[in-house]
């Protein structure tokens, strides 16, 4: 008989957490939640204060009878699910479930599972925190009252399978403002004018700046010519050298956003992915002798707060592996963003001595990378800032002002760690400029005038949509990997290039929505449902007030929408072809992974065919067929011909339509980290890197 029963959410948080406490301890894990709302209704009394009708969840029978055994075994039983809203409303779930009193201190919370953490936790147990469970309460009615009314008015007047709700409504209204844009964009010309200098033998370069001191733009080629015009002769005269040096300090440490952006970034991960992951990272990996160890502390965060001893161990290990000059000579001071809850601290190693290279056989490739991110942004977060040299040099011909910048690094600082990306994935590169003083004439060896149109602003990546929603105030770190993901399921949008494309389909939703449910689309009203959700957390309103206050405005559109809604009727776009199967026309239908055909005579004919894009190219290997883009089980883009089962080529590059001069064989677009580089696949030819 165990004296202790402690019950977590999944079964490799209770295997690491049952190590740390000793036989006393039994750890049982609950798989999630054990009671929800029923999903064949709303489960919504709104007649009796909104009150929700828990049901054990299907399959958790099993699960709550083991529970329940267990309990009546123990002398107290602990709580133990994750320090957020989601785990406070599992306890105390659990604690119905198993008639435990709320009110005693069976709550226990931890941001991080490692030894000391574990066992500092369960001397300061707690009572469930009611104000907590009521905020993820007010979270689950408000979006039942959202999706079970919207939804179904959605399958009536449009078709089956569509859902609404309040965060992704608003993403989905986010990605399709930004394609009409996109659309109506008016490209507007500009020209720069770029020249190369010469300096006892040693070449830079520099770009057109103004006439006579000020700064002029350039807008058409006649401007251009007038400039060029005015360059007498090909030495110009140094009139200004300005010489600065500038601290770049390191990028805080992961909030739940930010980790989704990097991980977007550095290594293409999608965000669903990265919170997979590092959920494992979080709950524990086994390292051999040193048994389950959790590797990084809580991962749904919005702070970028963190502990004084996991500063003082960074302080340490940077100074004995870097150097006292790498420290930071005063902590700084984070600001906190105002939406922020700040009830956990940032996402981080749970130890900085436990560095990459030292778990790198435990952990899969991915749970590597992620580790190694989360690693090195919280060691450069620490660490002094980067110091850069930078130059400004002003060269002038008559009155035509030309500009060069330069810069290098003095002291590496944080950077000799980790560098932060950004979603154009430019970088900051050293640009050495010769040494130059007021009154040196330099030779221009060359003047490269070059024709430019803006660009409309690009499509949402995933990283660009969470960085976006999170300013906004719309959603919580827990909510954007479910978002996008659903948004995609739906089939509102599809993803081209990792870029978010609106369908026909998410623009009709969200035409009905915005018609009769204004309130649910509007940006302001559901930032301030958020905040209305932080304060039921803080005690400061009842979730009830909130959800009456929604609801009673909602109930009247409601209403309107149903009577004044029409049937939408979406016709199948015709593929151009027939069907091979029963001769009627193909038309084009959106699937789980994009667009394909499928005969118009379904159900009686199923025939359904994938959507070939040939890209101009003869397969090199059979010489008669074309290659085609295909994708591999997993999803992933590969080139084969059309001719497959008989002819069996495929290259994971793209080939490029036309031969090797060197050798006359296939080329390909070789991706590299920034662009790509047209390359032979039989000999040495290279061209020049494109970015």
């Amino acid at each position: 008989m165990s004296d202790f029963l402690v019950i977590v959410e999944s079964p490799a948080k209770a295997k690491t957490i049952e190590r740390y406490l000793g036989k006393k301890y039994k750890v049982k894990a609950s798989m999630g939640h054990v009671r929800d709302l029923p999903k064949s209704q709303m489960g919504v009394d709104i007649e009796h204060n909104y009150e929700p009708k828990y049901i054990t969840i299907r399959g958790k029978g099993p699960v709550l009878k083991d529970l329940k055994t267990a309990a009546k075994k123990a002398k107290k039983i602990f709580l133990a699910a994750d320090p957020d809203r989601e785990g406070e409303a599992i306890a105390w779930h659990l604690a119905h479930s198993l008639d435990i009193d709320i009110n005693s201190d069976c709550r226990v919370v931890f941001n991080e599972i490692t030894k000391d953490a574990i066992k500092e936790s369960f001397k300061h147990p707690r009572p469930i925190n009611m104000d907590l469970v009521d905020a993820q309460q007010a979270r689950r009615v408000l979006d039942r009252l959202v999706g079970y009314n919207i939804s179904p008015l959605l399958w009536k007047k449009v078709k089956k399978g569509l859902s609404a709700g309040r965060v992704q409504s608003v993403a989905l209204r986010l990605i399709i403002d930004r394609e009409k844009e996109i659309k109506e964009f008016v490209p507007e010309e500009y020209w720069t004018i770029g020249a190369k200098f010469l300096k006892e033998k040693e070449a830079f370069e520099a770009s057109f700046y103004g006439i006579e001191g000020k700064k002029v733009e350039l807008r058409t080629e006649e401007e251009v010519q007038n400039v060029l015009k005015q360059i007498k002769g090909d030495t110009f005269k140094v009139t200004s050298v300005t010489k600065k040096e500038r601290k770049r300090n390191p990028a805080p440490p992961f909030t739940t956003s930010s980790l989704q952006q990097e991980a977007a970034r550095k290594l293409n991960f999608r965000a669903k992915k990265t919170m997979m992951l590092a959920q494992q990272l979080y709950e524990g990996i086994d390292l051999g002798k040193e048994g389950t160890v959790g590797l990084i502390t809580y991962m749904r965060t919005d702070s970028i707060r963190v502990s004084d001893v996991a500063q003082s161990e960074a302080s340490q290990y940077i100074e004995n592996v870097f150097g006292k000059e790498y420290l930071q000579e005063e902590k700084r001071k984070e600001k906190k963003q105002s939406n922020a809850q700040d009830a956990h601290e940032a996402i981080r190693p749970t130890s900085t001595l436990r560095d990459p290279s030292s778990v790198k056989e435990f952990l899969t490739r991915d749970q590597f990378r992620l580790y190694k991110l989360i690693w090195e942004r919280f060691v450069a977060s620490q660490m002094a800032p980067a110091v850069m040299d930078t130059m400004s040099v002003d060269l002038k011909n008559g009155d035509v002002l030309f500009r060069a910048t330069g810069s290098k690094i003095k002291f590496s600082g944080f950077m000799k760690v980790y560098v932060e990306g950004t979603d154009d994935q430019t970088e900051e590169k050293e640009n050495m400029l010769p040494d130059l003083a007021e009154g040196d004439e330099v030779l221009k060896i060359d003047i490269d005038p070059k024709q430019h149109f803006t660009q409309p602003p690009p499509r949402y990546t995933e990283a660009r949509l969470v960085k976006t929603l999170e300013e906004l105030g719309i959603g919580r770190p827990s909510t954007y990997a479910p978002t996008l993901d659903t948004i995609q399921k739906r089939g509102y949008v599809s993803l081209e290039n990792k870029r978010f494309v609106p369908t026909e389909l998410g623009e009709i939703v969200l035409d009905l929505i915005l018609e009769f449910f204004p309130d649910i689309l509007d940006v302001e009203f559901t930032a301030k449902m958020e905040k209305d959700l932080d304060d039921i957390e803080l005690g400061k309103v009842k979730w009830v007030k909130i959800i009456d206050e929604f609801y009673r405005d909602f109930a009247t559109h409601l209403e309107k929408a149903e009577q004044e809604m029409e049937k939408v009727e979406i016709k199948d776009e015709p593929a151009g072809v027939d069907c091979d199967v029963c001769g009627s026309p193909m038309v084009y239908k959106m699937g789980r992974f994009g667009k394909f055909m499928a005969c118009s005579d379904f159900p009686d004919c199923r025939n359904t065919k994938p959507i070939v894009k040939e890209i101009g190219v003869k397969c090199p290997k059979c010489k008669e067929g074309n290659i085609i883009e295909r994708k591999s089980k997993k999803r992933r883009l590969f080139f084969g011909c059309d001719r497959f089962p008989e002819c069996d080529f495929i290259s994971w590059d793209k080939p490029v339509p036309r031969s090797c001069p060197k050798c006359d064989s296939l080329l390909v677009e070789k991706k590299l980290k920034k662009g790509f580089q047209v390359q032979c696949i039989e000999c040495d030819y290279k061209e020049e890197q494109q970015n």
